[in-house]
């Protein structure tokens, strides 16, 4: 039916340029300009599905402001320009144009319909927008990354997720009213960094329940980021084409690269899940399980790495202890 109504196009704007021609004794030009005229028509579409709405109307926009700012610049030059005005205001109109084009185009690319309308509405136009999301205000970290400069620009706190802080901070849990209350207090220091903007907003998604999916929602509309520590919403935001920055996936990033054949220092903490297992922890909170390492429990010892697995959650190192491991070599070189 498609194929069907763009033949339909074609013909009829085929049709239309000989009837021109033949107005103007030019048949066959009128033929090929219909002609040319229906497949740019037809094709069109193709065309536009791969140019972004936002940097139509920026072009348009700003193609028209460049236009109107050299009209206006040549006003109290007209009587200067005597024989030449003609010439001189096309020129500062191409060259104003062209900049203004440039120039919105490339402030337009990128921007959806619902930013154009926020536009419309008054609200202004922000780029680095960053969604906060309540497992991350609570973790802490962000302040820590806040404040080493590795993110700046603004966050964006909607009242949906300040009434969820405070209902954790009122929780009859003390565990849980400890959490509350430090994430409030994390929200609190944010707010007082020179490069960071919280701006707290009342845009709320009445027939969405789920706080995860609002967030989601919010982050669409705005084309914002969401800072989250939550792996489900991290997977969900991606694959409705909201870009996620997981504060756990950057530790993780973080944690110092270690491989096999390396040797470590480490304080078997408890027994592993397998027999005659020990396990440890580093530093930045990175399991290291010890085969044959349950005697040594409680003591610090020298171990080998043998593997390292990285898994969503985190990376775990598998190791032996330095005698063992020394053992076996020397066996194998026999």
């Amino acid at each position: 039916m498609i194929s069907g109504f763009r033949v339909g196009v074609f013909l009829l704007f085929t049709v239309c340029g000989y009837f021109l021609g033949a107005r103007y004794a030019a048949d066959y030009p009128g033929i090929i300009l219909g002609a040319a005229a229906g497949l740019i028509t037809v094709f069109s579409d193709r065309i536009l599905r791969k140019v972004n709405v936002g940097t139509i109307i920026g072009g348009i926009a700003g193609l028209a402001g460049g236009v109107l700012f050299a009209e206006l610049f040549l006003v109290p030059l007209r009587f200067l320009m005597g024989e030449h005005a003609a010439e001189v205001s096309f020129a500062f109109k191409a060259i104003f144009g062209y900049g203004g084009l440039v120039i919105g185009l490339s402030r337009g690319k990128g921007m959806t319909m619902p930013e154009i309308f926020r536009l419309l509405r008054g609200q202004g136009y922000e780029e680095n927008l960053k969604v906060l999301d309540t497992s991350v205000i609570i973790d802490g970290r962000i302040s820590d990354v806040c404040e080493a400069g590795f993110l700046e620009g603004t966050f964006i706190v909607p009242q949906f997720i300040l009434q969820e802080l405070q209902y954790i901070a009122d929780s009859q849990d003390s565990t849980k009213r400890a959490r509350g209350r430090r994430g409030l207090d994390i929200l609190h220091k944010i707010q007082k960094m020179s490069n960071i903007t919280v701006r707290i907003i009342d845009e709320d998604f009445p027939k969405i329940k789920e706080v995860d999916s609002k967030l989601v929602a919010l982050g669409k509309m705005m084309s914002a980021k969401i800072i989250t520590n939550d792996f489900n919403l991290n997977k969900v935001a991606q694959l409705q084409g909201v870009a996620v920055l997981n504060i756990n996936e950057l530790a993780n990033s973080l944690k110092p690269v270690v491989l096999p054949g390396e040797t470590m220092r480490v304080f078997v903490l408890k027994e592993g899940k397998e027999y005659n297992q020990g396990v440890a922890y580093l530093d930045d909170g990175t399991m290291v399980v010890v085969e044959n390492g349950r005697k040594f429990m409680s003591r610090n010892i020298e171990v080998v790495v043998t593997s390292v697995l990285q898994t969503t959650a985190g990376r775990m190192i598998f190791s032996r202890p330095k005698e063992d491991y020394e053992k076996e070599e020397t066996k194998a070189a026999r």
